[in-house]
């Protein structure tokens, strides 16, 4: 387990999905979301059984003793190229982008499978450069792990019900950069037959994001980062005949089944997401920064 990047406590919760957690002590992690979702799990029956945390390292040694203490994580490293040859895959449970290349680097060309936090990157360039330092196909397993939210999900009845989809408008809270790709990659998912984006345009008010973008097939999509506004999580799904919102609530569910998919990849050396399908998100979030 590699942390912390500021506002994000994925290295407190991911580990806790694998080795369950120290109640008390993780009231104290600085994410008072993280302990009340735990607490309404069952552990170790909802804990992912075939892995195990075993290292934590963080850029403040206080930081990850404590990380360590609240997920039960038996070893801090103080230097992260250490657990290279003691652990048999990395969670790279960093969301500053910028920072990607450089951890994941040596992990990579040592051949250990590693999962990095979403995004993967701010452009396809850098994408590029890490797909391409892969060993192996699916060695390198990047993603939001929205795209498993159960609530993104439509099933049979509901797409009859709405017929051939025609506009998906997208709304998250915060910035664009980290939280855009949790509405961008399940937006994706749910237009298969989609092709490449051919128009977008974006624009900006106060802290808030828009880019709206038209793919080959016509369907378009807005997609909206709303800064310190209280916005929902969600997805509206335009069809020919109706329409469905879809807002996201089981934040445990969507992270134990990405983390589940990683361990899953790793032992059987197999590609669970294509490295052209994290381009495309990669790609949409690069047109939303206008750079």
């Amino acid at each position: 387990m590699i942390g912390l990047s500021p506002g994000n406590g994925h290295p407190y919760s991911w580990s806790a999905i694998f080795n369950g957690y120290e109640p008390a002590v993780m009231e104290h992690c600085g994410f008072p979301v993280i302990p009340r979702y735990l607490e309404q799990q069952s552990f170790p029956e909802d804990a992912i059984a075939e892995a195990r945390v075993t290292h934590v390292w963080a850029q403040d040694g206080e930081i990850a003793r404590h990380v360590a203490s609240a997920a039960r994580i038996g070893h801090v490293v103080t230097d992260w190229r250490d657990l290279i040859g003691a652990v048999d895959g990395i969670l790279l449970a960093r969301d500053d982008a910028e920072s990607h290349l450089e951890f994941a680097s040596p992990f990579l060309e040592a051949g250990l499978p590693i999962y990095v936090d979403k995004p993967l990157a701010l452009s396809t360039r850098e994408a590029r450069q890490l797909i391409d330092r892969q060993r192996y196909p699916g060695q390198l397993y990047s993603c939001s792990a929205l795209r498993y939210a159960k609530e993104f999900c439509l099933d049979d009845a509901t797409r009859a019900s709405i017929g051939t989809i025609r506009q998906i408008h997208a709304t998250v809270p915060k910035d664009w950069d980290k939280y855009a790709v949790h509405v961008i990659e399940p937006l994706l998912l749910l237009t298969p037959d989609r092709g490449p984006v051919v128009r977008c345009q974006r624009w900006q008010s106060g802290d808030a994001n828009t880019l709206q973008v038209e793919f080959e097939n016509g369907i378009a999509a807005q997609i909206s980062t709303l800064g310190s506004s209280a916005a929902p999580l969600a997805l509206r799904v335009i069809g020919e005949t109706g329409w469905r919102d879809l807002v996201f609530k089981d934040t445990f569910h969507a992270f134990r089944s990405a983390l589940h998919e990683f361990v899953q990849g790793a032992l059987h050396r197999d590609v669970r997401i294509a490295p052209q399908f994290m381009l495309e998100v990669v790609n949409v979030i690069e047109l939303g920064r206008g750079q």
